[in-house]
């Protein structure tokens, strides 16, 4: 059993004592502020934030509306880490040569940005934001998230809903992809028993997803597709998860309006609360960061952990 670690604290400074990491090896930076909010930007029903280590960007897509409308307006945003705006705008469905609706789960592969957008994976460049492909998925209705292992293999997840009247409907769809080098979208498990996959990490050789409908953190086999369990959080309707450096599983409930660190397999502490619709969380691992899009507020919290 992984050795367990001390209690996850949100830090309640304005800043934390030493130099901020991240950045030129030997750099001195200003030392990372504890919380920095970033409101009224201009963010439209922000679903998640991916960190780019290599530009040393956070990445925030936007859904800009109904989360299942193929209505061509969504976008990812490049912020700094000191939460100024650098692009709102960076991807913009809007554009012309853009395709882009209602963008989810981001993942960075070399130079490629892995985007969701409800039946295809699409993918851009991760250093100029232009098209560079596109991964139908035929049987999907609502994909969700996505991850890509060590090896470079890229997963995705689908919640397995479609538009209903005033609600989003199971479908029974929820499956868990593997992408094969050529884009073709494999299942690696599927069906209702899935609970509406959401959030995906690989993390140590392990497919590892959060459902929104059960409200469980699942760990799937890459080889045969058996899935087994790992604790629930105290709360549910879960959406996004993370690894931290210390091996941490962070996990974000909108149920719970919270975000829960699962240590050593075993104990959850709460990292962040009173967070309303916590959507798709990112991690900063230099600055050791998580951060949480508030889907319903049009707002990001960048917390630094402890």
């Amino acid at each position: 059993m992984r050795e367990r670690h001390p209690l996850l604290i949100l830090t309640t400074l304005a800043a934390l004592g030493g130099a901020g990491c991240g950045g030129d090896a030997g750099r001195n930076e200003p030392t990372p502020a504890a919380s920095v909010t970033v409101a009224d930007v201009g963010f439209r029903t922000p679903e998640s934030v991916l960190h780019d280590p290599i530009a040393d960007v956070y990445l925030v897509s936007n859904v800009n509306g109904p989360r299942l409308a193929k209505d061509g307006n969504g976008f990812v945003s490049r912020v700094a880490p000191d939460g100024s705006v650098i692009d709102l705008t960076w991807i913009d469905g809007a554009d012309a040569g853009v395709t882009l609706h209602a963008p989810k789960g981001m993942a960075v592969r070399g130079d490629s940005l892995f985007v969701a957008d409800i039946d295809v994976l699409r993918i851009f460049d991760r250093r100029d934001g232009s098209s560079a492909g596109a991964w139908p998925v035929p049987d999907a209705t609502f994909l969700n998230d996505v991850a890509v292992s060590r090896e470079g293999t890229v997963y995705a997840t689908d919640s397995g809903l479609r538009s209903g009247p005033g609600r989003r409907d199971p479908v029974g769809t929820g499956a868990v992809y593997r992408f094969e080098a050529d884009g073709t979208a494999v299942p690696l498990v599927s069906g209702h028993g899935l609970g509406r996959p959401n959030g995906i990490v690989v993390h140590d050789g392990r497919v590892i997803i959060v459902t929104l409908g059960s409200g469980q953190l699942i760990l799937v086999d890459d080889e045969s597709g058996t899935i087994s369990g790992l604790p629930a959080p105290p709360a549910g309707a879960l959406d996004g998860i993370v690894v931290t450096r210390d091996g941490i599983y962070l996990v974000s409930s909108w149920e719970g309006q919270a975000v829960y660190g699962l240590t050593g397999g075993v104990t959850y502490e709460t990292v962040v609360d009173s967070v309303a619709a916590p959507a798709d969380i990112g991690y900063d691992a230099g600055r050791h960061r998580v951060l949480v899009p508030l889907f319903n507020d049009d707002r990001l919290e960048i917390r630094t952990l402890q």
